[in-house]
Formats: structure tokens, C-alpha cells, sequence
């Protein structure tokens, strides 16, 4: 029985039936929602479905005036811009050959994720998954704070295509974002915003290496750099290194900011070969109007990656926590930090999609007005 009731929180609703209209066909949802999402709104399925519906369509553009509803919705894209999709300053480059420890450490890390072959057998991917959300307020730097308690469960949809192409559409709470790379440029784009709130040249989103893409982490890691050893979870670790070069950074800025410096650390086991651990650290400091000096971002994460199972001969990690702590400073803000917490799972993994065409990853329209 026990078993039971945890299979049935882990259903991820696909189709929305039309209350309205017996007669009509279900509709298809873009991005598949966790049934727990549900289970506040009604007793049923039926009062659950028209209590959404109902949300939804109050959700219209007259109520954008209401200082409540804007500030939430501005909550909600700053943890997705955070937590759902960060994307990392690096464009994977391939076919290198220096011998080094880190080469030596990532060749086993393939070898543990089904091997070459099957790797480069891999032309597209598309993962469907759910993720839970928390996280606390803004507060003073030395102080001790927990992340809030109630969690925010929602659902996402990850498009993939060899090289460069991928598209992430994540919902949760109302609230959705959609991230992507066409191959020559990559964007954000959020749900309470009608222009896309961040382009720039193709970069990897950060969600591939925890578990998800390991060609993308091999090619990453080949050039980093062994640094030393850790136990994490009591696995013997070997730690790698990579920082982004000046030239990638400078690329990555923009007028109205500047990223000062961008390092990851991928832990790997010296028992399975596996990533098992994610650490990467930004800051980035933004422009203001005033005189008195930039204001700092500075971004820690650390993911957890758990659960590998095969999928069509290549392991996928299924499962893993992420924790990020925001730090913000300068002269324009008293020092501030925050934490938020993601827990993430797998519902869906499958390899070479059939008709998955590149016109898919196209950015928004509204590129062409900027």
C-alpha cells in the first residue's frame, strides 16, 4: 500500500480534459505537471482541473496592475532564472588529445557511462522531469537562516539536438521560463515578460552535467585540471577544476554587466567513475545609475547527482538535489544573501528523436525587435 501511494505522487499529468465540452479532445500540456501540484485545489480530479483552469485564465494582462500579482510573478522568474535554467559561460569544444590526469579521469568517466560508442550514437535527447523549490528571503550575510518550508513543485521539458541546439520549458507555481540555444545564440525568456530578458552566444545549460548529457561533461572536464581528492557521500573522489579564460568572459559580458570570473568543480569517483558532485561559482558585478558604485552577484551551487540507471546502454542520473546561495554587495546594497534548494527527478528519458527538427530551437520572435 505504501508503495502504491508513492507511485501515484510521482504521475506527471500530460493532458488536461475539457470540463467544458465532454465532447472535444483533451488537451495536450506543454509541459508535463507533478499531480501533487493538484492536490491543494480540490477533493477530485474534475474540481482540481476546473480550479486550475480557473487560475489560469485569471491570469490576464488587465491584472498586471495589481502590485501583488507583479511582485509574485518577479519572485517567481528571479528562483527560475536561478535555480531552473542557469546556463554556464562554455561552448563545448571536442577532438582534443593532450595526455593529462584529467584526460585519464574523464576516459573513465566515459567508460562508465556506457562508453564512446555509445555516446556518439546520441544525435538528440528529450527528458521530461519534476522539481521542488524552496527558498528563503534576503537577509543580512552573517546571519542563520532556513529556507522556507513549503515547497513549490512543478514540472519540466528538455529538448536536446547535436551541436549547440536545446530548449528548456520549466512551470511552476503559474509561473513558466523557457531557456535555449539554436546554435548561434542562446536566450531566457520568462512567462511575466513579453521581451526575452537575456541572449547571447551559445552556451551550455548547467542542468546537462548533472547527469544528463555526459558527452557535454567529458568535453567540458577534458581541459580542467586535477586539483586533489575528496570523499563525498564516503566516495573516494578525484576533483577537477576548469575556470573560464578572460576571452570567454569578456564575450559573455555586456555593456550593463560584467562577469568577473566563472570556476566549476566536477567530483568523480574513483570507484564507478561517475560525477557525483557539481560545484561552480560566479560573480558578476552590474552596472548602476547612480555614482556610488557596481552592485556584486556573486552565485554559489552545489549539486548533489544520484541514481544512475541505463537508458538504451548510456547511464542517466535520475535524481539530485541543487543548493545555490546568492550573495549580493556594493555600494548600492547593504550586503545581502539568500539560499534556495532544488530537488529534482526524472519521469522520462528518450535518445534520437524522430523529426526533431532544428527549426524547433528557433528563438522567440520577438528577437526581431530588439
Amino acid at each position: 500500500m505504501a508503495s502504491a501511494k508513492n507511485k501515484q505522487k510521482l504521475v506527471m499529468r500530460k493532458i488536461c480534459p475539457n470540463f467544458e465540452r465532454e465532447d472535444t479532445l483533451e488537451t495536450v500540456l506543454e509541459v508535463p505537471i507533478p499531480e501533487e501540484m493538484f492536490s491543494p485545489l480540490g477533493s477530485n480530479g474534475a474540481q482540481r482541473w476546473q480550479a486550475m483552469a480557473s487560475w489560469m485564465k485569471a491570469q490576464t494582462a488587465d491584472k498586471w496592475s495589481s502590485p501583488l500579482v507583479v511582485g509574485r510573478y518577479n519572485e517567481m522568474s528571479f528562483i527560475l532564472s536561478i535555480v531552473g535554467c542557469p546556463i554556464l559561460p562554455f561552448q563545448i569544444q571536442v577532438d582534443r588529445s593532450e595526455a593529462s590526469t584529467a584526460k585519464y579521469i574523464v576516459q573513465q568517466y566515459i567508460a562508465a557511462m556506457g562508453g564512446q560508442a555509445a555516446l556518439n550514437a546520441l544525435s538528440s535527447m528529450c527528458v521530461v522531469g519534476q522539481v521542488k523549490i524552496s527558498a528563503s528571503e534576503f537577509y543580512q550575510g552573517d546571519e542563520s537562516v532556513k529556507t522556507k518550508s513549503n515547497e513549490q513543485a512543478g514540472g519540466f521539458v528538455l529538448w536536446q539536438k547535436n551541436p549547440d541546439k536545446w530548449c528548456l520549458e520549466m512551470l511552476i507555481s503559474g509561473s513558466k521560463i523557457i531557456s535555449g540555444s539554436n546554435g548561434n545564440l542562446s536566450w531566457r525568456q520568462s512567462s511575466n515578460q513579453l521581451r526575452p530578458i537575456s541572449k547571447g552566444p551559445p552556451r551550455l545549460l548547467r542542468r546537462f552535467l548533472q547527469g544528463l548529457d555526459p558527452r557535454a561533461a567529458a568535453n567540458l572536464f577534458i581541459d580542467a585540471v586535477c586539483i586533489g581528492e575528496k570523499i563525498i557521500n564516503d566516495e573516494d573522489c578525484f576533483i577537477l577544476k576548469i575556470d573560464t579564460n578572460q576571452s570567454t568572459l569578456e564575450a559573455q559580458s555586456s555593456p550593463k554587466h560584467e562577469i568577473i570570473h566563472h570556476t566549476i568543480w566536477g567530483y568523480f569517483s574513483q570507484r564507478s567513475g561517475l560525477l557525483v558532485k557539481l560545484e561552480d561559482s560566479r560573480l558578476l558585478s552590474v552596472k548602476t545609475c547612480k555614482e556610488d558604485g557596481d552592485v556584486f552577484w556573486e552565485t554559489s551551487t552545489e549539486s548533489v547527482i544520484e541514481d544512475y540507471k541505463l537508458v538504451d546502454g548510456v547511464n542517466i542520473a535520475h535524481s539530485g538535489k541543487t543548493f545555490f546561495t546568492v550573495f549580493r554587495y556594493g555600494e548600492q546594497s547593504a550586503n545581502h544573501k539568500r539560499e534556495l534548494q532544488e530537488t529534482w527527478k526524472l519521469e522520462e528519458v528518450d535518445f534520437n528523436v524522430y523529426g526533431l527538427k532544428p527549426e524547433f530551437f528557433m528563438p522567440p520572435t520577438e528577437f526581431k525587435l530588439i
